[in-house]
C-alpha cells in the first residue's frame, strides 16, 4: 500500500512539473515608428496586444502575457545610459514582453 501511494505521489509531482509553462522576458528598444506602435506596447494598452503576440510567435512562443514599459534602471548592465539611445525626443525607452510557451 505504501509503495502504491509513493508511486501515485512521485507521478502528479511529474505531472505538475509538466504543467509549468516556460516563460521568458524579452526587452527590446520602444523605437517611435510612425505608427504608434511604440506607445501602445509602453502604455500596455489593448493595440499592443496583437503586437506583442506576434512579437512572441515569431520567437516560437505561442503567446504574450505582457508587455509594459521599462525603465533602463531595471535592466541590469547591458543598456547604456542616457544619451546613446536617443533619437526622435525618445531617450532610453524600452519595453518588456513576457512570452510562454
Amino acid at each position: 500500500m505504501r509503495s502504491l501511494l509513493a508511486l501515485i505521489s512521485c507521478a502528479s509531482m511529474f505531472a505538475a512539473s509538466g504543467a509549468f509553462a516556460e516563460t521568458r522576458v524579452f526587452i527590446i528598444a520602444n523605437q517611435a515608428d510612425g505608427y504608434g506602435v511604440d506607445q501602445c506596447l509602453a502604455k500596455g494598452e489593448k493595440c499592443g496586444a496583437q503586437i506583442a503576440h506576434t512579437y512572441c510567435q515569431s520567437r516560437q512562443f505561442a503567446q504574450a502575457s505582457s508587455y509594459r514599459r521599462v525603465d533602463p534602471d531595471e535592466i541590469t548592465g547591458s543598456v547604456p545610459k542616457s544619451g546613446a539611445n536617443c533619437s526622435h525626443g525618445h531617450c532610453d525607452e524600452y519595453v518588456a514582453i513576457t512570452c510562454q510557451r
